[in-house]
């Protein structure tokens, strides 16, 4: 297998100039909806102290604007965003609403992250499990990662039916994660489905950390084009998506294009904007 090529992920910088409100790190609240205010380096320092400590049960949101959408409208999604360890931001909607509110954030998205955790990790023997996907992304996303990562240690993939599977079925398969003994389950179902899973199996699944990901199953396991690096810096990464996946995408991005709309007048309308910014 020729070896695969990622791009290194930027790093950002945080601050401590917030209060947090009920996290262990500044938050930016939007619309009552937090952004975690942190870095790579933040989140990965704290995921290498849970998994040295056994602390299970974690979860990391990545929370772009279709699901800050969503979590204004269904109660459930939106405590899942609020009871998550960390809540990053995916998206220049994210980053546009902020503004709004007197909030500089930055980018820190699934792909991106979990490059990071899968290169971070591999001194220390971090165990991964892929769960979701389409029939063989999981497993051809293994094969590429362990190319291009010498020493990466993949411990299991799953790839479940289109179904809602059965108590017994469910049952089977958080004995296979369990016994595969993982540092940190990857989730890939998509949006709500994924966040959903990881809620439904908190306490179940003997892990320190799970993080739903997303379309980061596709890009890369080779199954769905990555936007070119230069479009991902420039924040038009959705024009990229919008181009290959029209008919997926469109009404997503309306959702994400109401949720800017509707949650930056809020915060203009507050005075918000007119405060001096809050950096992450």
């Amino acid at each position: 297998m020729a070896q695969a090529k990622f791009d290194d992920a930027e790093v950002f910088m945080s601050s401590t100039e917030f209060t947090p409100t009920g996290k262990p790190h500044p938050v930016a609240n939007i619309k009552g909806l937090p952004i975690s205010l942190v870095s790579v380096g933040d989140v990965l320092a704290e995921m290498d102290r849970s998994i040295r400590a056994r602390d299970m049960g974690r979860y990391i949101s990545i929370t772009n604007t279709e699901s800050m959408y969503h979590g204004l409208r269904f109660p459930e999604h939106g405590k899942y965003i609020q009871g998550a360890d960390f809540s990053l931001c995916d998206g220049v909607g994210v980053i546009a609403a902020g503004l709004a509110w007197g909030y500089r954030i930055h980018r820190l998205n699934g792909p991106i992250l979990q490059l990071e955790s899968l290169r971070f990790g591999i001194p220390d023997g971090w165990r991964h499990f892929f769960y979701g996907g389409k029939e063989g992304v999981a497993e051809e996303m293994a094969a590429r990662l362990k190319a291009a990562l010498p020493g990466l240690v993949v411990c299991g993939t799953y790839c479940p039916p289109f179904r809602e599977l059965s108590p017994e079925e469910d049952e089977v398969i958080v004995r296979q994660i369990n016994e595969a003994r993982p540092d940190i389950v990857w989730v890939g179902l998509g949006l709500l489905k994924q966040e959903r899973w990881i809620s439904a199996h908190l306490g179940r699944v003997n892990a320190p950390w799970m993080v739903g990901v997303g379309a980061a199953f596709d890009y890369h396991s080779g199954a769905v084009r990555w936007a070119p690096k230069i479009l991902r810096t420039l924040g038009l990464e959705w024009v990229f998506r919008l181009a290959i996946q029209p008919k997926l995408r469109a009404r997503r991005y309306w959702w994400s294009l109401l949720y800017v709309l509707e949650a930056s007048a809020e915060g203009i309308f507050r005075g918000r904007f007119f405060r001096k910014p809050s950096a992450g």
